[in-house]
C-alpha cells in the first residue's frame, strides 16, 4: 500500500510553511476569515463558491500574507483538490443520472418495498435510502423518493414520519459519511484518506447510524408529530385497491416509464450497478491487505479500484445495464449523461474553493498553530475535527462548506495520524458537517414543505434526527479509533 505519508496532502502538512505573523494576528485573521465566511452565506445570501473565495483573500490579507501570494496559495489549493475531486463527482453525477432516467431507482424502490410487511416497511424504507442514497446527492435522492414514500404511507395508512424518517436517515447517512458523495470525497482529497478503507468504514459505521436514527427513532417520533400523507402524487395504482407485494407494499410496475425508456431495468442489474463502484473500490482496499505489491490480483484490484478507475467502469456499465438495458436509444442515453453535468458545477466550485480555502489556512501557518494548539491540549484529533465542523454547520447550513472547511484546518494533525486514522477523521469531520439541520439549510425547507410540516414539527422529526446521525456517527468513531 502506498503510504499515507507520501500522499501530497500530507506532504504538505508535514512541510508547513513558516508562520507569516504571530500567533495573535494569526487567530485574529482565521476569525475574520471563518466570520466573513458565514456572514456572506447566511447575511448577504452569497454564493459559498465566492464566499470562500473572499474569506481565503481576507484571511491572508489579515495575516499579513502579500496579495500575490495570497493569489497563488488559493490557486494552488483550488486547483489541485478540482482535479482530484471534480472528475469523481462529475462520473457520480452521470451515474446518478442513469439511475433516475432509466427508471433503475423506481425499480429498486418499487421492489424491495413491495416485498416489506407493514411491521417492516420502515426497516424497508431505510435500506431503499441507503440505496438509493450511494449514487445519488440528496436532493435528488429526496425526489426521487418522496412519491414513493407518500404512497406507502397512505397505502399501508401510517404516519408520513413513521415512513419518511428512515428513507431520509439512509439518504443522508449516504450523503455524509459514504464516499463518492461531493463532502467525503472533498475531505478524502484534502486530508489525503485512503478512499478504499474510508468507504468500508464509513460503510461500518453508517448501518448503525441508520439503524438508530431511522426505524428506531421513527417510533419516537412518531408519537411526536403524526402527521397524513397529503393528496401529493396520487396515481391510479396507489389509489386502486388490492394488497400487491406483501401487505404494506406499493408496486408500481404499471406506473408511466420513464421519458426515452420502453421498459425499466431488472432488479438484479439495477442492484449489481449500484453496488458495482462500492465493491470495486472496496476490492482494492483488501488487495492492498491481502496481496504484496507486485502481485497480479494486488495489481488488478489496485487498478479497478481507483476511485477514477471504478466509477468509469460503473458509468461505462450503467450505460449499458440501465440505459440501454431499459430501451433508452444511445443518443437518450449520452443526452442524460450530458444533463447531469451543469447541475453538479456549484458543487464541484464550491469543493474546490475548499481546497484553495484550506491551502491559505496552510500557507499562512494558522492551522499549524491550530495544530500546535490542539496536540498541546490534548484534543483528539477526531473530535476536534467533528466540532469544527459542527461550529461551521450551524452557522453557515451547508454540509459541503463545513466539512471542506473542517478538513483544511485539520490538515497539519495528519503526520500524527496513521491511515485508518485519517479515514475516520473524514467520517467523524462528516458526521459533524450532519448537525443539527435548521432554518439556515435548504435541506431543512424542502423537507419541511415536502412533508407538510410546522418549522416546530420539522425541528422534532428532521433535526434531531440529523443530530443523531451526526453524535451516533461520532461515537461509533471514536469506537472504532480505539480498536484499530
Amino acid at each position: 500500500m502506498t503510504s499515507l505519508l507520501t500522499h501530497p496532502a500530507v506532504v504538505l502538512a508535514a512541510e508547513q510553511a513558516e508562520p507569516v505573523a504571530g500567533p495573535g494576528r494569526l487567530l485574529v485573521a482565521a476569525l475574520a476569515g471563518i466570520l466573513a465566511l458565514v456572514l456572506l452565506i447566511t447575511q448577504f445570501s452569497l454564493h459559498p463558491f465566492l464566499a470562500l473565495t473572499i474569506g481565503s483573500l481576507l484571511v491572508a490579507g489579515v495575516a499579513g500574507m502579500s496579495m500575490g501570494d495570497a493569489v497563488e496559495a488559493f490557486s494552488d489549493g483550488f486547483g489541485s483538490t478540482a482535479a482530484s475531486v471534480g472528475t469523481l463527482i462529475a462520473l457520480g453525477a452521470m451515474f446518478g443520472k442513469l439511475l433516475a432516467d432509466s427508471g433503475g431507482a423506481d425499480r429498486l424502490v418499487d421492489t424491495i418495498v413491495a416485498r416489506s410487511g407493514p411491521r417492516s416497511l420502515p426497516w424497508a424504507m431505510a435500506a431503499v435510502g441507503a440505496l438509493i442514497g450511494l449514487p445519488m446527492f440528496f436532493e435528488i435522492g429526496l425526489v426521487i423518493l418522496m412519491p414513493v414514500i407518500f404512497l406507502v404511507a397512505r397505502r399501508a395508512q401510517m404516519s408520513l414520519v413513521a415512513v419518511g424518517i428512515p428513507a431520509l436517515a439512509g439518504l443522508s447517512a449516504m450523503h455524509g459519511l459514504v464516499p463518492p458523495h461531493p463532502g467525503p470525497l472533498a475531505a478524502i482529497g484534502i486530508l489525503g484518506a485512503d478512499l478504499g478503507i474510508t468507504l468500508m468504514l464509513g460503510v461500518l459505521v453508517s448501518i448503525p447510524v441508520v439503524v438508530l436514527s431511522g426505524p428506531v427513532f421513527a417510533k419516537v417520533a412518531a408519537r411526536w408529530v403524526n402527521v397524513a400523507p397529503p393528496a401529493l402524487f396520487e396515481t391510479k395504482v396507489a389509489a386502486g385497491a388490492g394488497s400487491g407485494g406483501g401487505g404494506g407494499g406499493t408496486a408500481t410496475d404499471d406506473a408511466p416509464e420513464p421519458e426515452g425508456a420502453t421498459r425499466r431495468p431488472g432488479f438484479a442489474a439495477t442492484l449489481f450497478t449500484v453496488l458495482l463502484p462500492v465493491v470495486l473500490m472496496m476490492g482494492k482496499a483488501i488487495g492492498d491487505i491481502a496481496f504484496a505489491e507486485g502481485h497480479p490480483a494486488h495489481t488488478v484490484l489496485d487498478f479497478a479500484g481507483t476511485p477514477l478507475i471504478a466509477l468509469l467502469l460503473s458509468v461505462l456499465v450503467a450505460v449499458f445495464t440501465l440505459g440501454i438495458g431499459s430501451g433508452m436509444t444511445r443518443r437518450t442515453v449520452m443526452g442524460s449523461v450530458e444533463a447531469s453535468l451543469p447541475a453538479i458545477a456549484g458543487i464541484v466550485l464550491i469543493v474546490a474553493a475548499g481546497g484553495g480555502f484550506k491551502q491559505t489556512l496552510v500557507d499562512t501557518g494558522i492551522g499549524a498553530m491550530i495544530a500546535g494548539w490542539a496536540t498541546g491540549a490534548g484534543i483528539s484529533a477526531l473530535l476536534l475535527g467533528w466540532l469544527v465542523a459542527v461550529a461551521i454547520r450551524l452557522a453557515t447550513g451547508s454540509a459541503t462548506v463545513a466539512t471542506v472547511t473542517a478538513a483544511g484546518i485539520l490538515v497539519p494533525l495528519l503526520p500524527t495520524l496513521d491511515p485508518a486514522q485519517t479515514s475516520l477523521l473524514v467520517l467523524a469531520i462528516g458526521a459533524g458537517s450532519l448537525f443539527f439541520s435548521h432554518v439556515n439549510d435548504a435541506g431543512f425547507w424542502l423537507v419541511k414543505e415536502y412533508f407538510g410540516l410546522t418549522v416546530g414539527q420539522n425541528i422534532k422529526t428532521w433535526s434531531i434526527m440529523e443530530t443523531l446521525i451526526s453524535v451516533s456517527g461520532l461515537v461509533l468513531v471514536l469506537l472504532l479509533d480505539l480498536v484499530l
